[in-house]
């Protein structure tokens, strides 16, 4: 592995890195207590066919993203971000996890717009965000520098490798311990040309964090994929649901890069042991394995040979709900960003499917002028901690029920449109209400 090097906070203008999702699907992220699918005893609920049946807008969570944003009282802090992920806290707290993260200055509204950032502010590669128990972000995360808080690295030429946290989930530090620390998720990506302008895959890594004061202590290799071709690797961590003695972590290949829809994959870890690459085990279409090479791709979306082929993309969500297992992804089938406006559901009785569907879900709204903008809404991500199923117990925010849903904001090659309206590089939020077949 190459040695790490810190990278501070730049100057320098780059298409923003998170939008590799652009093609992506949320991340849901249930606790459920039990064991999964096939292996669950008599008694427990029954698998139905589960879907969205609605949705509203959930303004108050907006408007709590854009205030803290917004706040000139640091000028070392987040400002706007994607890739957003919430991870709930033992002490009630939330911890958001951002991607391509700005800091800086925003200046006010003004007669010729709304708040705008310098044309060239600094930003990092990712941060993390504290919450409040009571739904008020605190503070930002970061590296030395300022930096990214998890530091990137310098290839064997000196280019680039960053570091892309996606799910984190809070577990024993080893199995059976009473203390418990945070697992990170982390996509290792470096630069790369033509479809691979917003990175090219390498690696899937574990980060852990030491509670409560959310210090990184270590980053520890998971998988390399070997292929030559980086749309044949799969990434895991797109999607990370805990049930019984399991953690499930979802992952997918990137051939959404070339206009095809990614093949997913999922590997379980027992409590724990995320951060120990011996104690993964892969789903290879019959049973679970430890070699990441016979990992078999997931049957999601069966549909007649006549139509184009629908899936997921290369993020996606899972989460449980009852005994049924629920999948949403932006409906892949297209190249990266092009065309991909709608988030669609699939389900399934276990982790491994099969899962069925499409159906739709909603077509997530852009900011006031997002449209006029070339704006893209992509990146959806269920958020447990912010409403019914929170992990630890701890009241929900504000704003009533159904499952918080965000997803992220951008233009698309134009780092100008996002420093001309901050509201085009941030995290949006709506509720969804779930229902079984039948009820």
């Amino acid at each position: 592995m190459d040695a790490l090097r810190p990278r501070s906070a730049t100057r320098t203008p780059l298409l923003l890195g998170g939008v590799v999702v652009l093609v992506c699907a949320v991340l849901l992220v249930l606790t459920v207590p039990g064991d999964d699918g096939p292996d669950a005893p008599p008694g427990r609920a029954a698998c139905e066919p589960l879907s969205v049946t609605g949705w509203r807008p959930a303004p108050e969570l907006t408007a709590e993203f854009a205030r803290y944003g917004d706040d000139n009282t640091r000028l070392d802090d987040w400002t706007g971000g994607d890739g957003s992920r919430s991870v709930p806290l033992p002490d009630g707290r939330t911890l958001w996890l951002s991607a391509d993260t700005f800091l800086d200055r925003v200046h006010p509204e003004t007669a010729f717009g709304g708040p705008s950032r310098d044309p060239s502010p600094v930003w990092v590669r990712n941060a993390g965000l504290v919450m409040s128990p009571d739904g008020t972000l605190e503070r930002t995360l970061l590296g030395p520098g300022p930096g990214a808080l998890f530091p990137g690295l310098a290839d064997p030429d000196g280019g680039e490798v960053w570091r892309w946290p996606v799910q984190g989930v809070v577990e024993p530090r080893e199995p059976g311990a009473a203390e418990r620390v945070v697992r990170v998720l982390l996509w290792q990506r470096g630069t790369g040309t033509g479809p691979w302008v917003f990175g090219v895959p390498r690696a899937t890594e574990v980060a852990t964090l030491r509670l409560p004061e959310l210090t990184v202590e270590s980053i520890r290799p998971i998988d390399v994929p070997p292929s030559a071709d980086p749309a044949e690797r799969v990434l895991y961590g797109t999607s990370a649901v805990r049930a019984g003695a399991w953690t499930y972590v979802f992952g997918a290949d990137e051939r959404t890069a070339h206009g095809r829809a990614a093949r997913a994959h999922v590997a379980r870890v027992p409590l724990g042991r995320l951060a120990d690459r011996a104690a993964w085990r892969y789903w290879d279409g019959d049973a679970w394995q430890a070699d990441p090479a016979r990992a078999a791709p997931l049957p999601v979306g069966a549909r007649p040979a006549h139509e184009p082929r629908r899936g997921a993309s290369n993020t996606y969500t899972v989460a449980r709900h009852g005994g049924t297992w629920l999948l949403l992804t932006t409906d892949a089938g297209g190249p990266d960003g092009r065309g991909l406006t709608t988030v669609t559901s699939y389900w399934a009785c276990a982790p491994q499917g099969p899962w069925h569907g499409p159906s739709d879900v909603l077509v997530p709204p852009l900011p006031e002028g997002g449209e006029q903008a070339g704006a893209v809404a992509y990146n959806p991500q269920l958020h447990p901690a912010l409403g019914p199923g929170r992990e630890h117990g701890t009241e929900p925010a504000p704003g009533g029920g159904g499952l918080v849903l965000g997803y992220d904001v951008n233009v698309v090659g134009s780092t100008a449109a996002v420093q001309r309206d901050v509201e085009l590089y941030r995290p949006r939020f709506v509720r969804l209400d779930l229902s079984a077949k039948g009820r």
